[in-house]
């Protein structure tokens, strides 16, 4: 997002990449900021199962509302609210279009909205999907029933709403539009994550297409299939000078491996841009022919792991997948995504199995049996394992097969793009007038909802005058 998420190094045992998108940050315009906090009380189970509360934090920016303008809802998804993602994302120049508002509500488990005292398997059976969508249900319930309660202003009770969100927030934002039509006139999904499996080796085909553009996918390929050679070994020397090339601390093969892959490509969901890739920039320049592609590998991971200011120490609490299952501390983001990864609907970041015939861009260590016996660990014998991805899928892509007024961006380099709308096979869903689907050329994730830059792509200026005339005719 950024736009709507951050990207950060979430320390938790095995990696899986969130769905969150890019930092906007350094938007070109400035925009009144809303830095405020409000709370709004929820249920801990909408179910009936536990009928304590706790409070959800929101902020918003109303500085362009007029009576009868849009309440634009958004959601930074496994992100923490800020007043940079209210008031640099694109929505709030929306609502300065509508004479809205937008307000920035929090995710339960994540930031500072918990219903519960920890993050135990015990606590996180209250994080489901259903919970969460009831969460923001009830919120636009008495955003239009008690405004003036909710916002501290006149706000109109007929004042209609739209939800946004990019990756997993923008899928939260067309099932709101889906599941209640009633309270939500469209919704703005942008990268939505909206196709669930099992093993989502997709992610690094995406990726590819990205490297392929800029010349070094070939290479990456190569190293991936070097760097196995070593760890697949017995060779503990040439194990150690590998650690010493990469930067990273001693762990076993499966752990360095996917730790690696981390680092090699951090900026994939970076923005591209008119003055430049960071793909390019952070991985596919150290693969110029000067040495040899294992080494160029090694340069580009050591070189993030420098110039983040990693110590070994952090990198061992990292990556070491058997550290870290009995912490059950609130605002650890990367717990709860990994909770959601093992109850909900699985997405491993796996390399594609040999079956496929695919190439591969990241460690053939790096699958199931990675992830997937973290789940019990972490969380206790009740998480099935594996999780039934396709019930999931099933369930929540059907809902959206026949909604209206959905507006689905997809960037045609994203790495979330085999789980998109529009993905490398084809049209996940219908490309229809009343729910149409844009990809956006040369773009990464969620570019059209982050801040308005001078460097912005033109494919992304278009995105967002669509996504604008969309909105127009929803709140008509």
């Amino acid at each position: 997002m950024r736009t709507l998420g951050v990207v950060v190094f979430s320390a938790f045992a095995a990696f899986a990449a969130t769905a969150k998108c890019y930092p906007s940050g350094n938007s070109d315009t400035a925009i009144p900021s809303s830095s405020t906090e409000f709370w709004f009380t929820q249920p801990v189970d909408h179910f009936g199962l536990n009928n304590n509360t706790w409070s959800q934090r929101y902020l918003f920016n109303a500085t362009f509302y007029e009576p009868g303008g849009p309440i634009i809802v958004a959601t930074p998804g496994e992100s923490a609210v800020s007043s940079s993602l209210v008031d640099l994302s694109h929505f709030n120049y929306l609502a300065q279009m509508t004479n809205g508002l937008v307000v920035l509500v929090e995710h339960r488990f994540y930031g500072k909205s918990n219903p519960m005292p920890d993050l135990s398997g015990d606590s996180l059976k209250y994080h489901t999907v259903e919970n969460t969508l009831e969460d923001f249900a009830a919120f636009i319930r008495a955003a239009k029933a008690t405004p003036s309660q909710v916002f501290s202003l006149p706000v109109s009770k007929k004042s209609k709403v739209v939800f946004g969100g990019g990756s997993y927030a923008g899928s939260i934002a067309a099932w709101m539009r889906a599941k209640y039509p009633d309270l939500v006139a469209g919704a703005w999904a942008s990268s939505a994550i909206i196709k669930y499996r099992l093993e989502n080796y997709q992610f690094d085909q995406s990726w590819s297409k990205h490297l392929e553009a800029l010349g070094c996918a070939q290479d990456v390929a190569t190293a991936v299939e070097d760097l196995d050679s070593v760890l697949l070994s017995d060779n503990s020397t040439a194990y150690s000078e590998l650690q010493s090339k990469f930067n990273l601390p001693a762990l076993s093969p499966q752990d360095f491996a996917a730790l690696a892959n981390v680092f090699i490509n951090s900026a994939a969901m970076a923005p591209t841009t008119k003055s430049g890739d960071y793909t390019q920039k952070t991985a596919c320049s150290y693969f110029d022919g000067t040495r040899s592609p294992l080494d160029s590998y090694a340069a580009a991971v050591a070189n993030v792991v420098s110039s983040g200011g990693y110590t070994q120490d952090s990198l061992v609490q990292m990556g070491d997948t058997s550290l870290g299952y009995t912490n059950y501390a609130l605002g650890q983001s990367g717990r709860v995504w990994y909770y959601q990864e093992c109850a909900w609907y699985g997405n491993w970041q796996v390399a594609p199995p040999s079956s496929t015939g695919l190439q591969r861009y990241r460690s053939q260590l790096v699958d199931l049996t990675y992830y997937q016996p973290n789940c019990n660990n972490k969380f206790g014998s009740d998480i099935q394992v594996p999780v039934d991805s396709d019930s999931f899928d099933s369930k929540w892509l059907g809902l959206l097969r026949s909604t209206t007024n959905i507006y689905y961006t997809v960037g045609a380099y994203d790495v979330w793009r085999g789980s998109n709308a529009l993905s490398w096979d084809g049209y996940v869903l219908p490309n229809t007038t009343s729910s149409p689907v844009f990809l956006i050329d040369q773009a990464t994730h969620c570019q059209d909802i982050a801040g308005h830059r001078t460097d912005d792509l033109d494919s992304v200026s278009l995105a967002r005058q669509i996504g604008n005339n969309l909105v127009q005719q929803w709140i008509k």
